[in-house]
């Protein structure tokens, strides 16, 4: 098991690992802050030379004629010490800027090798606070942090060698302060208490995500006024992310950093006496001129170390901090990536084929998908219905790969899904959702990203196609307008024919349709019907449908419930059987008839 050294050394080594090349910029920030912090150093060495000689010429100060030369010495090295400190910083953010930088691009890229099935148990509020969020807080220990910690080590061994070079009695009464206040930061950040640091910013994850799906559901909570049950989830994360605020900063902090404050601050306070024990000694020992030379010395000097405190302080904080940021950016790195084999074969045809396939979501204790096998041939429509819960949208979702089976197989074009390219596999489907997301971009720029190399007209013609053409009518820019800013939204319906028209675009042989009239009005649904008939032209169709009028013309019906096949077959043939199939559609039409009457009684 590694020792908490040895993985912060490791913790480090991976930020260090994000830098690349820029690595070498870390490391010469890191040697100009010593040399920073060494020249800055030099001026208290100058005040204490430039007290020795006035005070040894006392009281002909004329005498002392060194005190110009150490005057200009001190602040050459100040000037000097703040530029190489400048210079240090400027090589450390730019490596800090470049790591946070890469390790957005690697996350990014990590993320796009996983199944789209990952996205659905992962929200992306946490996943932006876990990739962006923690990225940034690297930036606090590689760009100031690091650097302090060498000065701080170069100061303190600075300070060490000083404090008992002149006088070891007081540098010990100096040092009783640093050591009281390093005893009270222990406290607040070592041992268990680092672990509060993780528990904070797991709870800071926790409001992220919440907040986000809270405020995506405004329009929802406005429209039924479930005001106070909508806000429990995002108030119960306020109030975890509270009470761990209040457990540290109160519970754990208060105290260590009161003593801390206290004693670092008041360093001067430990001299005093030891000067006044030390004072008689040097009187009648004819020493007293080198005695007040070097208290004066140390009475400037005790004011570096609240500086050098502060500093371990604010480092410490950032390797804590910078240690949860990386936990979270490894949870990222380490989701699950497509399996991909070395040599991928290619879907020889457009069918379809489930063999024996069971499927678990993970956490769950019974399987969505139980034994199921069915075929879908070349140029066939096939509708998958069933009780919500079933198991549509998971077998749907299992020939892309969103997630892969948990046993048996799943076949596009005599291949298992597994044993096919992605980027392949995923060119041969196209997908209409019910909740098609329509990016903040030009009409042009979200059906287009169906197919980037598409011309505008290919573009155009697929809008066209999908029943488009009355919204690009009524646009000021056509199908150059930006959605999503300048006020230019579209309803639901409409939001569906642009999805429909990226589809198009696509001309993936193999199309599945979730429920994608399911937030249509009367008149888009006719729209999107329209639309259907362009997009399943010649190709295999699966269609996951409640509304049961439109699976009525399907070449095949496969009935799915609890996870199994209950019954398979036309629509006439399902009706003559009397399964639940028949049920389902006497259900449904009675629910179309259903109308509202009004009965009024006149007296």
């Amino acid at each position: 098991m590694a020792t908490k050294k040895e993985k912060k050394q490791s913790e480090l080594s991976v930020l260090l690992g994000y830098a690349g090349e820029y690595r070498k910029f870390t490391y010469l920030g890191l040697f100009l802050s010593a040399v920073a912090m060494v020249l800055g150093m030099a001026p208290y060495i100058c005040i204490w030379l430039t007290a020795r000689d006035l005070i040894s010429v006392a009281p002909n100060w004329t005498e002392a004629t060194g005190i110009t030369r150490y005057g200009w010495l001190a602040f050459i090295c100040a000037v000097v010490g703040i530029a190489v400190y400048f210079a240090s910083l400027m090589c450390t953010h730019l490596a800090a800027f470049r790591t946070a930088s890469n390790i957005r691009k690697q996350g990014m890229a990590h993320l796009m090798k996983t199944p789209l099935g990952f996205f659905d148990s992962n929200a992306s509020g946490l996943l932006r606070n876990r990739l962006d969020g923690a990225a940034g807080d690297t930036e606090t220990l590689l760009a100031h942090n690091l650097a302090d910690i060498v000065g701080t080590i170069t100061m303190f061994v600075s300070m060490l060698v000083l404090m008992f070079v002149f006088d070891w009695r007081m540098g010990t009464a100096c040092l009783l302060a640093a050591v009281i206040s390093m005893a009270a930061l222990f406290m607040m950040m070592g041992g268990k208490k680092a672990k509060m640091v993780a528990e904070y910013q797991k709870a800071q994850d926790y409001i992220g995500k919440a907040g986000t799906e809270y405020v995506r559901g405004i329009p929802v909570v406005k429209v039924f006024q479930q005001t106070y049950y909508s806000f429990k989830t995002f108030r119960k994360a306020i109030d975890d992310y509270s009470a761990k605020s209040e457990e540290y900063t109160v519970g754990i902090c208060s105290k260590p950093q009161s003593v801390n404050l206290t004693f670092t601050e008041a360093a001067f306070a430990f001299l005093v006496p030891a000067a006044l024990l030390l004072a008689p000694a040097a009187l009648k020992g004819g020493s007293f001129a080198g005695f007040v030379t070097n208290f004066a010395f140390y009475a400037v000097f005790s004011a570096i170390i609240s500086t050098a405190l502060a500093r371990i302080m604010f480092m410490a904080g950032g390797m804590l901090q910078a240690g949860s940021a990386l936990n979270r950016i490894e949870q990222v790195m380490n989701a699950p990536v497509l399996r991909t084999v070395p040599h991928p074969q290619t879907p020889r045809d457009n069918s379809v084929e489930f063999k024996d396939v069971g499927f678990t979501y993970d956490g769950a204790d019974l399987p969505a998908l139980d034994h199921v096998s069915f075929r879908v041939e070349p140029g066939q429509t096939v509708a998958l219905v069933g009780p919500s819960g079933g198991g549509k949208t998971t077998a749907a979702s299992l020939i892309p790969r969103f997630w892969d089976v948990s046993s048996g197989s799943v076949e596009v074009g005599g291949v298992d899904v597994r044993q096919a390219d992605p980027h392949v596999l995923m060119e041969h489907v196209a997908f209409v959702f019910q909740n098609d997301r329509l990016f903040k971009a030009s009409i042009l720029d979200n059906v287009r990203a169906a197919r980037p190399e598409a011309s505008r007209e290919e573009v155009l013609a697929a809008l066209s196609a999908a029943q488009c053409d009355d919204i690009i009518a009524k646009l000021p820019k056509g199908m150059d307008t930006m959605l999503g800013t300048e006020g230019t939204w579209l309803s639901g319906g409409e939001q569906q024919r642009i999805a429909l028209a990226r589809a198009i675009l696509k001309d993936a042989p193999i199309v599945v349709l979730d429920e994608a009239t399911a937030f249509a009005d009367p008149e888009n649904e006719a729209l999107i019907q329209k639309a259907f008939a362009k997009l399943t032209l010649g190709r295999t169709v699966i269609l996951i449908a409640h509304r049961l009028s439109t699976v009525v013309h399907a070449d095949r019906i496969i009935v799915l419930d609890s996870g199994r096949v209950a019954e398979s077959g036309t629509h006439d043939n399902l009706i003559k059987a009397g399964g639940l199939y028949a049920r389902m559609w006497e259900d449904y039409n009675r629910a179309v008839k259903w109308r509202i009457s009004a009965e009024t009684e006149v007296k």
